[in-house]
């Protein structure tokens, strides 16, 4: 892991690579480190890699330009393929926000307001980084955090894991984004239908020059995707 980070230790391995908490010049943060893939190329596989790497960093960076808040980037080592970045604290995922929410171990109400407040916020979020011309790529519910103190504001929203994002003013791209999400929120949470409706209406409010066209994009997803699943 080098000699910048320290302390280092491994909490998860996936597919595309390993993800470490440690200490980077005094600061918590986390690493997220591209191994090779041994069933490709390897000239393939290294440019792939790089590929990635530049796409989250700019993903990361486009974000933040447009005032989304996402992790800051300490230090890039291209010889490992990783990227040291802040250990962002005080959050949940959203799966893991809601879940509570409905399990009643978030005391305020029913829940409800507190949920239309998060559903907004991500909205008008996504809107931002859309209007930007930024695809998420991977816009689950795992990949947004939310603040445990308010889910009031923008700024109580925290994306991360922009390894497949990209720079792309496609109304398709930025349609399949919603539907990821959609879909994601629908499986785990049918109980609130209404959750992903008022992320759309402040999405709409958000992105005003583009929305509409983006909206036209979904439904056609959404007909895509119920055509796949009576096919299968």
């Amino acid at each position: 892991m080098g000699q910048d980070v320290e302390g280092h230790k491994l909490i998860r391995q996936g597919a595309e690579g390993r993800i470490y908490t440690g200490l980077f010049l005094g600061r918590k943060c986390i690493v997220k480190e591209r191994f090779p893939k041994t069933y490709r190329h390897p000239a393939l596989d290294e440019r792939l890699t790089k590929e990635r790497m530049r796409g989250e960093l700019r993903g990361i960076l486009r974000s933040k330009a447009v005032g989304i808040r996402a992790p800051t980037v300490y230090f890039v080592d291209t010889k490992r393929n990783a990227i040291v970045m802040e250990l962002i604290e005080n959050v949940d995922t959203v799966n893991v926000h809601i879940g509570q929410v409905l399990q009643k171990k978030i005391p305020s109400g029913d829940g409800t307001e507190d949920l239309k407040d998060l559903a907004r916020q991500i909205g008008v979020v996504v809107a931002k980084i859309h209007a930007a011309g930024i695809i998420h790529g991977d816009l689950t519910t795992s990949n947004i955090l939310v603040d445990r103190t308010t889910t009031k504001n923008p700024s109580s929203i925290c994306l991360i894991d922009f390894g497949l994002s990209h720079v792309e003013n496609s109304a398709e791209d930025k349609g399949v984004d919603l539907y990821v999400l959609e879909r994601a929120l629908t499986s785990t949470f049918s109980s609130i239908p209404w959750f992903f409706e008022e992320l759309l209406a402040s999405y709409r409010k958000t992105y005003v020059m583009g929305g509409e066209e983006v909206f036209e994009k979904l439904e056609e997803v959404r007909l895509r995707g119920r055509k796949r699943t009576m096919v299968g």
